[in-house]
């Protein structure tokens, strides 16, 4: 990075620590602990695109190119008073950027004030959220000239991508979580398959796990009691344990299941109003629900998450699960919350950690710091209340892989 001209010898007397994650293709990423500096630092309140808008031109474009722009935020040169509080120690010195660093609070709006300014007068056929950008076209003609255009303007502001993850003049894109072109919009895999991979509950508990989901949002489902009714009387107390699985008890499972996942319960996404994300973890997996009021002022679901834990990760302690839970959701909830302030419910353990994790666990260290670019209050919600995302990590499915 010195040798780049990324960095520079400081005398600086902010100082934030530094630590080295192995990323998982052998690489070292390198990571600058600024929670202490964020902490202090007046919110830029420039505004993030709307994740659905931009999908929308997208879905209706016959030829789309996406581009990667290569280390996005260390293109952005740091005015010399923002400098010395980049400043971080290392076993050589101390040193600050000269460019901006990832992890600073506002660095995503920075950066899109960038994008929006190289991209100025080019919205008919370009877009970009952060780092990634987006040409759209209705010809194969008219997508070369457009590309071209945009491929100049990051020439001319000496910018650069990376190739290996750009997509070129195709019919179908992956973008911001959604499979986007030739006139549709394939939502986020994630926002059904926890409902609708939801297995066949063989015990008591496991019927029990899934009506304390289904019962959440029981206020927008009609006669709830009566659809739900054969499940119910599994959990009573003069059945058994393993429950006895009826034509009946299916056609409710089913029946409960299509519910969630349509209207009246998920609701599409408003970008003009706050979203709260909720997580926890159990012994098998994590759970997580991005929420949003609706006009009738009640929370609806937007998205289901659910991940099943690995071998060696259900190994870890409770406090890593419920940390890696939140990491988990924030990562596959990018394209909602990214650039945007928003409510994040967890347990009491979990708060701490967000706020007193030291060098001594790595996990959890790294976790925190990636953590750094959301913008997020934190809430605590007793287990009791946390109904959903509580019965989505106990029957959590493997992650998709569409």
């Amino acid at each position: 990075m010195l040798q780049m001209g990324v960095i520079r010898p400081s005398e600086s007397a902010w100082a934030s620590p530094v630590v080295l994650v192995p990323k998982p293709d052998g690489e070292i990423r390198f990571c600058v602990d600024y929670r202490k500096l964020n902490a202090v630092t007046r919110p830029d309140n420039y505004p993030m695109p709307r994740t659905d808008e931009l999908l929308e031109k997208l879905g209706r474009a016959q030829f789309i190119s996406t581009l990667d722009l290569t280390n996005g935020y260390w293109q952005v040169p740091l005015d010399e008073s923002a400098k010395e509080r980049s400043a971080f120690i290392t076993h050589l010195g101390l040193y600050e950027f000269n460019v901006l660093p990832f992890g600073l609070r506002n660095a995503p709006a920075t950066f899109q004030r960038l994008v929006d300014g190289l991209l100025a007068g080019l919205g008919e056929y370009a877009v970009a959220y952060l780092d990634d950008v987006a040409i759209f076209s209705d010809s194969w003609a008219d997508h070369l000239e457009h590309l071209q255009k945009v491929l100049e303007r990051i020439r001319e502001a000496g910018l650069t991508v990376k190739a290996k993850k750009c997509q070129i003049g195709l019919n179908r894109v992956t973008y911001l979580g959604h499979q986007v072109g030739q006139g549709t919009i394939s939502p986020l895999q994630a926002k059904v398959d926890a409902v609708q991979k939801w297995p066949v509950p063989k015990s008591k508990k496991q019927v029990q796990s899934f009506l304390g989901l289904a019962g959440y949002y029981r206020r927008f489902v009609p006669h709830y009691s009566q659809i739900a009714a054969p499940l119910t009387d599994l959990t009573k107390k003069k059945q058994p344990n393993a429950v006895q699985w009826t034509e009946k008890c299916q056609k409710a499972f089913n029946k409960l299941k299509a519910t969630l996942m349509s209207d009246p319960v998920l609701r599409a996404p408003d970008f003009d109003k706050p979203f709260l994300v909720t997580t926890d973890a159990s012994e098998r997996g994590v759970g997580a629900v991005l929420m949003q009021k609706g006009p009738d002022q009640e929370f609806h679901p937007v998205v289901f998450l659910s991940k099943k834990l690995s071998e060696r990760e259900s190994n870890w302690s409770v406090t890593e699960k419920e940390c890696y839970a939140i990491v988990y959701a924030l990562e596959k909830l990018r394209p909602y919350v990214w650039g945007r302030r928003f409510h994040l419910q967890t347990d009491h353990a979990a708060l701490k950690w967000l706020h007193t994790v030291k060098e001594t666990n790595k996990k959890l260290l790294r976790w925190s710091l990636a953590l750094q670019d959301f913008d997020f209050d934190i809430q605590h919600i007793s287990g009791a209340s946390n109904k959903v995302a509580d019965a989505l990590s106990r029957e959590s499915i493997p992650e998709s892989t569409g």
